[in-house]
């Protein structure tokens, strides 16, 4: 229980990807208009994670090791989401294609979304995962990928909400826009770093 709480409070605020490493920016400012298409990508973005959490540690752990093959890593991750995301995409036109319309170019983009390599890096890293939550493994690597996600959920949609109160302000000419989601993304950032000076 000791592990599990500290992968989540680790994943979802002390190193949250988008807010604390500044990992996945481009769909983090470019799908918080609505909390709709916040909360569509943020679910994307989990399930990508997740998944490319299971199939990437023990591709990395069980094949590219004892094959001497760790520089392949980045390559072999990379096709890995891509066929993730593709699958995803066909999904969700299929199923939900007012979502698919508003993601638009973001959702192809999940694919070279640094926050998802970036996790999938992390979770291999054996040292930094002991280091951080005590314990290392494909449990433990999948777990951190599904909150990991949730933190990205979380980070997006709470932009969503700030971004419709900060526009009802109408904000001056030189701040409307991004600007102004740069000022507040900035704000959220330093608010989530007080979790990080906690764990310290």
């Amino acid at each position: 229980m000791g592990t599990f709480m500290m992968v989540v409070i680790l994943a979802v605020f002390v190193n949250n990807f988008v807010v604390v490493q500044f990992l996945g920016i481009c769909p983090f400012l470019g799908l918080s208009k609505s909390t709709s298409s916040a909360v569509g990508m943020g679910v994307a973005v989990t399930v990508v994670m997740t998944i490319t959490c299971l199939i990437t540690y023990p591709l990395y752990t069980y094949v590219l090791v004892p094959l001497g093959l760790q520089y392949m890593e980045i390559i072999v991750f990379i096709f890995v989401i891509a066929a993730l995301v593709q699958m995803l995409e066909k999904f969700i036109k299929k199923f939900a294609p007012p979502l698919y319309r508003a993601m638009g170019i973001y959702l192809p983009l999940i694919t070279t979304n640094c926050a998802v390599l970036g996790v999938a890096e992390m979770v291999i890293d054996q040292t930094s995962m002991v280091s951080m939550v005590g314990a290392s493994g494909l449990g433990v690597s999948v777990l951190y990928g599904v909150f990991a996600g949730v933190g990205f959920t979380v980070a997006i949609v709470i932009l969503s909400g700030l971004r419709v109160k900060v526009d009802a302000l109408s904000p001056g000419k030189s701040l409307k826009g991004y600007p102004v989601t740069m000022v507040t993304a900035c704000f959220m950032a330093m608010a989530f770093y007080v979790f990080n000076l906690i764990s310290l």
